[in-house]
């Protein structure tokens, strides 16, 4: 078929780390959200060692997100992209620091309560902002 073609080497590398990162952060989430149930059953503190667990593969995945974001901006040449790709592309911008920050906030909670807003917070952002990444796509 005319017209279409390969990804290049570097760009199936920006792709594929991105996407990496997004499977890691949100699907992490996801995961660690759905055997929340099981684990509590496991005893005291298996919560918090389960947490602190996916932390250490958490942050990681978030600074792949936000590198890899920059590269993906600056490959597709925002400067010259359409006013409503650079609109959702800010707004997906601060839903990204909204997600860590959430994600943090959720991390450093003691409360029960803290623990539930701040993770709804971040799994919600954290989706939006992989919404937002397949809208700006195209």
């Amino acid at each position: 078929m005319s017209g279409q073609h390969l990804a290049s080497a570097l760009t199936i590398t920006r792709l594929s780390l991105h996407v990496l990162g997004a499977t890691v952060w949100v699907g992490g989430q996801l995961t660690v959200a759905g055997l929340l149930s099981t684990v509590r059953r496991l005893g005291e503190g298996a919560s918090r060692k389960i947490a602190a667990a996916f932390g250490r593969l958490q942050w990681p995945a978030y600074g792949l997100l936000v590198a890899t974001g920059i590269w993906n901006v600056f490959a597709v040449h925002a400067g010259r992209s359409t006013g409503s790709w650079q609109v959702v592309l800010w707004v997906k911008i601060a839903v990204v620091a909204l997600a860590g920050l959430s994600a943090l906030l959720h991390q450093r909670a003691r409360s029960t309560a803290g623990l539930a807003v701040w993770g709804a917070v971040a799994g919600t952002t954290s989706l939006a902002a992989l919404v937002l990444g397949v809208a700006l796509a195209g």
